[in-house]
């Protein structure tokens, strides 16, 4: 009855009519997407070019919802919308030399409840892959040549040369302890892709968002205080400033960590012996590590409490973020986190520092973060939220430069 009077109400004021029902839909609402418009899908069928088929099947969903507003409120794709295509080219590598290739076509729009809708999209970007994209949208993997595991081989060839003796049995224990080189193109189900729209895509209805972005005074009140006490970012073991905060995350360490679990994020191991050698096979073979240990940054005078990463097959890039447990409370007594995410886009080597690249564009890794999680559906809210005195630039602890609208994304977890 409520709602069937809202309804009224909205209609009465000009506002689109929705109907009841998860997501809910403006029914004579039409919107056409341009092309060139991208769209976010993970992958639920694995590809590869040595074990997919040409013309095979491959299914992918949309872990972002496609705003028709800038404000977010109208949905023209919701989420868990389904994309479908096929492996339209498949090239194995056949020599050292020789690059393997793969290209998806997607062709079909499949949302809930509706029709499904044609359309032709290609990729553009495989995140935190080591392959290349083309402009065509073909993946082009790596050449032996340019993995560091090949270049450590060829050296011990050469001393096989001079040294027999030594030369081949550390070939033979260095193949032993790190593996052969691998270039095929490998994307198991959970790769995250940007797709674009090879066609302008006319579509039917407007959805609500899947999740909430109103904070209850009791959760944005202590946020508030929090912001207006807290320092504005992390800052290395020795004190120097490091990677801004952007995020504010209310729950239990047990249900962030149900959350990013289930988003597809590994929480970092504590570095030692084992994480260490994990992490030079990592490199040495240019793929990736989803539990590689984090290096420490300082918040109330302690390192993180939680670091959490999203990575592909490759070292040099990850999503990652580090999380540590403030003393406030929202006044039902839930925990209140001070985060710091940023994606690594590759190597920063320059004298007296070998780290990770940060993409400088910081604000993408929160909007990142706050769509991984609300796929799960254990997010109540997501909102941004201001501070005073916002930070809009700066370098890291490392040097690196960074840029952000200076807000943080609040994302309140659902209770357990």
């Amino acid at each position: 009855m409520i709602f069937t009077i809202v309804a009224v109400l909205l209609v009465l004021a000009g506002a689109p009519q929705v109907t009841a029902g998860l997501p809910m839909e403006a029914q004579s609402a039409t919107t056409t997407l341009p092309a060139g418009a991208v769209l976010y899908l993970r992958l639920e069928s694995p590809v590869s070019t040595q074990e997919s088929h040409l013309r095979e099947a491959v299914t992918a969903r949309v872990v972002r919802e496609v705003c028709v507003r800038p404000d977010g409120k109208d949905i023209a794709i919701p989420l868990d919308a389904v994309v479908r295509g096929s492996i339209d080219r498949l090239i194995p590598s056949s020599s050292p030399t020789d690059r393997a290739r793969l290209r998806l076509r997607f062709t079909q729009l499949e949302i809930p409840g509706r029709a499904p809708v044609p359309l032709k999209a290609r990729v553009m970007e495989v995140e935190n892959a080591r392959e290349s994209v083309l402009p065509d949208g073909t993946v082009q993997g790596v050449l032996a040549s340019e993995l560091p595991l090949t270049m450590l081989d060829n050296a011990l060839d050469k001393l096989k040369k001079s040294r027999p003796d030594v030369g081949a049995e550390a070939q033979k224990a260095g193949e032993k302890a790190l593996g052969k080189a691998d270039t095929s193109i490998e994307f198991p189900a959970g790769t995250d892709l940007q797709v674009a729209l090879r066609e302008p895509l006319r579509l039917e209805g407007i959805f609500l968002p899947a999740v909430s972005d109103r904070l209850l005074p009791a959760v944005s009140a202590p946020i508030e205080q929090l912001l207006a006490e807290a320092p504005q970012r992390a800052a290395g073991k020795d004190g120097k400033p490091g990677d801004p905060l952007n995020l504010v995350v209310v729950g239990t360490a047990g249900e962030i960590r149900r959350a990013f679990q289930e988003a597809g994020w590994a929480e970092a191991e504590k570095l030692g012996g084992k994480s260490l050698w994990e992490t030079v096979r990592a490199v040495a073979a240019n793929k990736g590590y989803k539990e590689a240990p984090v290096s420490q940054l300082y918040l109330f005078g302690r390192p993180e409490d939680l670091a959490f990463q999203k990575t592909l097959n490759t070292f040099a890039e990850r999503h990652h973020l580090r999380l540590w447990r403030s003393s406030a409370t929202t006044s039902p007594g839930r925990e209140i986190w001070l985060g710091a995410a940023t994606h690594d886009i590759g190597w920063d080597i320059r004298p007296g520092v070998v780290s990770h690249a940060i993409d400088s564009e910081i604000d993408k890794e929160r909007a990142k973060v706050g769509a991984d999680l609300a796929v799960t559906g254990r997010v109540a809210c997501l909102r941004l939220v201001t501070r005073p005195n916002p930070l809009s630039e700066g370098l890291t602890a490392t040097g690196a430069s960074w840029k952000s609208d200076g807000q943080l994304l609040a994302i309140e977890t659902k209770p357990q």
